[in-house]
């Protein structure tokens, strides 16, 4: 009872958050125990804690010569079908982003979180409408328990960032890899529309390659990793992401009630499903719950890729596509703006569920 009475959790994140050096910091002042505001309650949910599944491989998917081979092309579009309905993600390889240029996004995330404490805290902000915030936690007030990672992003489309926004350390690769990264969302929602059986611009012409915003994670090393996450258990609230992770691993996928590794792959990207894509195929294409375990190794990085117009003002709305419904398959959801979607992910505390049956029919 007295530990209780000791534990000012307000008190405990808001002098963290005052710090503006995020969990880094504690790692650059040589901490052997986490603080309590980032242990996560594992009993509360059995999901948490189920042993990952060696079995289970999560698929591979080869883009080599598909604009130039037909028959190659039906058979990564079947691949793509079977993996978006069952699993809700898949790997690529030979995705046409060369691989200096995956690395050098992976060292200049490395580049920012490594430069000078001064100068990252001019950049910490919980004003989410930034050109670039810089923080440990978006919803470090709001969550259960805090994870072990510091963040920054910003959106670079539909509308880019001023250069000067953005940080000289690894601004230039910043721009590159976003432009590659929007080059092969648009080849992917080709591919995507073909496996709903749609003409092969449908899901680009209907906007969903049109906003991306990228979120760049840090994950320190952990003293404590059997205590705390890297990342809770989630679904994406956009209509595609691409991850770019390094080569020490942490992210899990929960299939079957079992977590799964997503194991790297060198040179690959992660596409997953997003809510958004799951709602307008009226549950075709999957969005699976995943998270980031911690690791007593790092720091890991990765790069998420968001396809969506996320905060932005918005007036398109989205619903089943009409294509994919039917007497016998009625829509499954009611339309919604992306804003107001994301806005209702961001507002509601619902952590570790999907926010999807909030909006079903």
């Amino acid at each position: 009872m007295a530990t209780e009475l000791e534990y000012d959790r307000a008190s405990e994140l808001k002098a963290f958050d005052e710090t503006k050096d995020g969990v880094k910091g504690l790692v650059d002042a040589s901490i052997t125990t986490i603080p309590r505001i980032f242990h996560h309650d594992f009993d509360k949910d059995s999901t948490y804690s189920s042993s990952s599944t060696t079995k289970l491989v999560v698929p591979s998917i080869d883009l080599v010569d598909i604009h130039l081979d037909p028959t190659k092309r039906k058979a990564v579009v079947e691949k793509i079908r079977e993996a978006s309905e069952t699993w809700g993600f898949f790997q690529v390889v030979n995705h046409g982003i060369e691989v200096s240029v995956l690395d050098e996004m992976k060292n200049g995330v490395i580049r920012f979180f490594e430069q000078d404490s001064e100068v990252k805290r001019e950049l910490y902000s919980r004003d989410v409408t930034k050109p670039l915030v810089y923080n440990s936690n978006i919803d470090l007030y709001s969550s259960p328990a805090a994870s072990w990672r510091d963040t920054f992003h910003c959106f670079m489309a539909p509308h880019s960032p001023k250069p000067e926004d953005l940080p000289s350390v690894c601004r230039d690769i910043m721009l590159e890899y976003s432009k590659q990264v929007m080059k092969l969302g648009s080849v992917l929602f080709e591919l995507l529309s073909e496996a709903l059986g749609l003409n092969p611009n449908y899901l680009n012409d209907i906007g969903c390659n049109e906003g991306l915003a990228v979120v760049y994670h840090y994950y320190p090393s952990c003293p404590q990793p059997e205590l705390t996450l890297g990342a809770i258990k989630h679904t994406d609230n956009d209509f595609l992401t691409v991850l770019l992770q390094d080569h020490i691993g942490g992210l899990q996928l929960l299939r079957e009630n079992n977590w799964v590794d997503v194991s790297p792959i060198p040179g690959a990207l992660i596409i997953s499903i997003g809510d958004l894509l799951q709602l307008i195929t009226n549950d075709k294409f999957k969005s699976v719950e995943h998270r980031v375990v911690s690791n007593y190794v790092g720091p890991r990085i990765s790069v998420a890729s968001l396809f969506s117009t996320s905060l932005q003002p918005a007036t398109k709305l989205y619903g089943p596509i009409k294509e994919l419904v039917s007497e016998d398959n009625p829509p499954k959801y009611r339309e919604t703006t992306v804003r107001d979607y994301v806005e209702f992910c961001m507002t509601r505390n619902s952590y570790g569920t999907s926010h999807l049956p909030y909006f079903k029919t």
